[in-house]
């Protein structure tokens, strides 16, 4: 959302600041939301995820990971429980037609004995994310006085049914952004008047609208993994997500997730990329070549995935996955671009470039 005289780049180091100082309102309403209802709604969620569901109660979220039959991740997303038998799931924008498919053959094909409903609500919610250490602030003059939202009553990985202005909401305290930060979501046709209520609330708290632009650099300084990085070739482990991989119960990839090719220790995993010189930029697609060798097809060993302009750490970052990644960290390699003629030295690094320890979320 540019200001006069601001270039893109500018805008969303603007945004960033802001969310990371204050308060921002994202319109996320893109992202799928898969309804799913029914006495064996539970069961058939633990066997499209490869984490557990079985014991997420009530009122509560989680993180969920899903993998293809063939042991590679198709999404990841967070599902609400609302009660035994009465679940909302979110995908990413880019997958939700595509898990939609997936689920809906398990539940046809695979499992028909299941009872259970699934319902593609994606266009019937609007849904804002509003992120940064004054969100409750801001939400607490927007939801009705009746609901708790203190940190208290309302902590991290939250999820309620609640009203605004009387209209049935639903909220959720997740963060793609790495701060204290909310998803509430409300039927489409209120949609433009609760935005524009945040706004009208949020101008004392300096609050601002973010974009994706802000919203991937504050995910790359986070480490979370988006498009970039579930490009269909990505196993669990790759992404440093295998612990989430079950081993109390089955689910759809489990067996050919251990196929040893996609265990082998050498697999190109998860990492930091921050370049040598701090004014140097490792673009997305350059290819990451140990130092001393040639920069050709027999000696890649990865490539960058996703880059951005950090300005909490004032240089350029990026996120990218490299031949026994986990095992180099403090190693310099060189991004090698070809096509656009450059080639710089990165250092690796954790992917987890802001907050690691995840404190600012608890706030």
């Amino acid at each position: 959302y540019p200001r006069s005289g601001e270039t893109w780049l500018q805008s969303a180091e603007r945004e960033v600041r802001t969310v990371r100082g204050g308060v921002g309102i994202c319109d996320v309403s893109t992202l799928g939301k898969i309804d799913i209802q029914g006495p064996d709604a539970r069961a058939f969620i633990e066997r499209i995820y490869c984490n557990g569901f079985a014991g997420l109660q009530a009122g509560r979220a989680r993180y969920g990971l899903m993998l293809r039959e063939d042991g590679f991740v198709l999404d990841d997303g967070v599902t609400m429980c609302f009660s035994d038998t009465h679940f909302v799931m979110s995908t990413t924008t880019a997958n939700a037609p595509g898990v939609m498919q997936h689920m809906e053959f398990h539940h046809q094909c695979v499992w028909p004995e299941l009872d259970v409903q699934l319902t593609s609500v994606t266009e019937q919610w609007a849904q804002f994310s509003v992120a940064g250490p004054l969100s409750r602030e801001l939400l607490q003059r927007v939801v009705d006085p009746q609901h708790d939202i203190s940190n208290e009553a309302f902590p991290h990985m939250s999820a309620a049914q609640i009203k605004v202005a009387g209209v049935d909401t639903r909220l959720a305290r997740v963060s793609f952004s790495g701060e204290l930060a909310y998803e509430i979501a409300i039927p489409a046709q209120y949609g433009d008047a609760l935005l524009r209520e945040l706004m009208a609330q949020g101008r004392s708290f300096g609050a601002c609208l973010y974009g994706t632009e802000a919203l991937a650099t504050m995910r790359i300084e986070k480490g979370h993994v988006a498009g970039g990085e579930l490009n269909g070739h990505t196993t669990a482990a790759d992404l440093g997500l295998g612990r989430m991989m079950s081993a109390r119960k089955d689910y759809v990839g489990r067996i050919l997730a251990q196929r040893p090719a996609l265990r082998d220790p050498t697999r190109p995993t998860l990492v930091g990329l921050l370049p040598i010189e701090r004014g140097s930029q490792a673009r997305a697609g350059a290819h990451l070549i140990a130092s001393g060798r040639m920069a050709n097809l027999e000696n890649d060993e990865g490539y960058v995935t996703s880059s951005a302009f950090s300005p909490m750490l004032g240089r350029w970052i990026a996120l990218g996955l490299l031949a026994s990644g986990n095992n180099r960290i403090g190693e310099v390699v060189r991004a090698c671009d070809p096509l656009r003629g450059y080639e710089i030295p990165v250092e690796i690094c954790s992917p987890h470039f802001y907050d690691p320890a995840g404190e600012r979320l608890h706030g």
